[in-house]
């Protein structure tokens, strides 16, 4: 099936197999491999991405669901080769370790904080709650959303 997806502002016609998820498409045919695959079961959330602006587990969605669709991942925070001020704070505050959950906790925190752009330790936990982190004790992660949310507060 062909598709159309806008993704990180750049239009993209693909031809798919109808059964092709997400996560594949974006990781294999676009060669956008910030967008992990972890546990292929939404239990993660290493491939989340955002798909008309809604975090989303990628490793669930066929990628013909989101035809027609506008889909940032991780390499697309990053404008006109500025940092997102969420990488920037993830970079200044040691907000990972191995990585492999960073661009998730990244795309969901982004949506928090335009949401809410002064959230508690306890909303950015309940935010990123649906993403696993295996090397830290999320600390410095809840940090670095903390101080991305006072970075975009000064802009």
């Amino acid at each position: 099936m062909e598709i159309n997806v806008t993704i990180n502002g750049k239009s993209e016609t693909r031809t798919v197999e109808n059964r092709k998820l997400l996560v594949d498409f974006i990781r294999s045919d676009l060669d956008l491999t910030g967008t992990h695959i972890g546990c292929d079961t939404t239990s993660c959330g290493a491939c989340t991405v955002l798909v008309d602006g809604v975090p989303m587990k990628s490793c669930t969605m066929f990628a013909v669901q989101a035809n027609g669709k506008d889909i940032t991942t991780v390499e697309g925070l990053k404008q006109n080769g500025t940092l997102h001020p969420i990488q920037a704070a993830f970079k200044e505050e040691h907000g990972l370790q191995c990585g492999f959950c960073t661009p998730g906790m990244m795309l969901v925190g982004s949506v928090l904080l335009e949401e809410n752009p002064s959230p508690t330790d306890d909303e950015v936990r309940w935010a990123i709650s649906g993403n696993l982190c295996r090397c830290t004790g999320y600390m410095n992660i809840v940090k670095s959303i903390q101080t991305a949310a006072a970075a975009m507060g000064e802009n």
